[in-house]
């Protein structure tokens, strides 16, 4: 059997479909998939009409690509209720439709072996068959990479966006004095200090005392402790001198 159907669709986007196993066999009218069937090689059910009567098979379906242009796929079953056996080669051609619309010509050329109930169906029962499969095939394809476009290379990754941690960080200061929370004379005294130790040496500055806002505060000395201290002595001398004077002269009144 020959027949030839369209794909509104470009040939490299119909290619990369027909090479999904999935894909093609959800697109077969009348396959139902299992769920738990091997990737790659989907399984399931094909409810199949010739004439007046409809054929259940149980199988699977492979393809594989044949060069650039070419695809080939390959189904075998078995009926449901019967003895009977099918076997589908089926050789799919890619070219682009010759009406410059970008759509692209299947030409598909099969064979089927068969046993049972299909086997006993006349030939131009089974032709029309397979004609009206490949027609609603070619249909339901179109509107599956219209929902769920076919996969293409992968484009190149745009740059990441810079995280937080990501982001360089300026070297700190070596001057503490510099930061931002300090008053606005901190400046000018840290300079004031890195003048007066030009020309000295590292020993002399590593043991100079702190100046500026850095430098100790000394002891606050009250002026009444000082004024005390410079009666003092007068007032112990004045009283030492007539304590003796005092008794000198009860000594001779004896």
């Amino acid at each position: 059997m020959e027949h030839e159907v369209y794909v509104p669709f470009p040939v490299e986007a119909v290619r990369q479909a027909l090479t999904e196993p999935e894909r093609v066999a959800r697109c077969i009218p009348g396959c139902q998939l299992d769920a738990d069937a091997d990737p790659g090689t989907p399984g399931g059910r094909l409810r199949l009409r010739i004439g007046s009567s409809t054929i259940t098979y149980r199988g699977t379906l492979t393809v594989a690509a044949r060069g650039t242009d070419t695809v080939t796929v390959e189904a075998s079953g078995i009926e449901s209720r019967g003895d009977g056996s099918a076997e589908l080669s089926l050789t799919v051609r890619l070219a682009t439709a010759p009406d410059d619309t970008g759509a692209t010509v299947l030409s598909c050329t099969g064979t089927v072996t068969s046993t049972g109930r299909l086997a006993e169906a006349t030939g131009q029962a089974a032709e029309s068959a397979g004609r009206r499969v490949l027609d609603r095939f070619a249909a339901n394809l179109a509107a599956d990479l219209t929902d769920n476009p076919a996969d293409e290379p992968d484009a190149e990754a745009p740059p990441a966006a810079q995280g937080v941690f990501d982001a360089e960080v300026p070297p700190p200061s070596l001057d503490p004095l510099t930061d931002d929370d300090q008053d606005d004379a901190a400046p000018a005294e840290a300079a004031h200090a890195r003048r007066t130790m030009i020309g000295r040496s590292a020993e002399e500055v590593d043991h100079a005392p702190p100046r500026g806002r850095y430098a100790p505060v000394p002891a606050p000395q009250s002026a009444t402790t000082s004024a005390t201290l410079r009666w003092a002595a007068p007032a112990a001398a004045l009283a030492l001198a007539s304590a003796v004077v005092v008794g000198r002269v009860l000594r001779r009144r004896r």
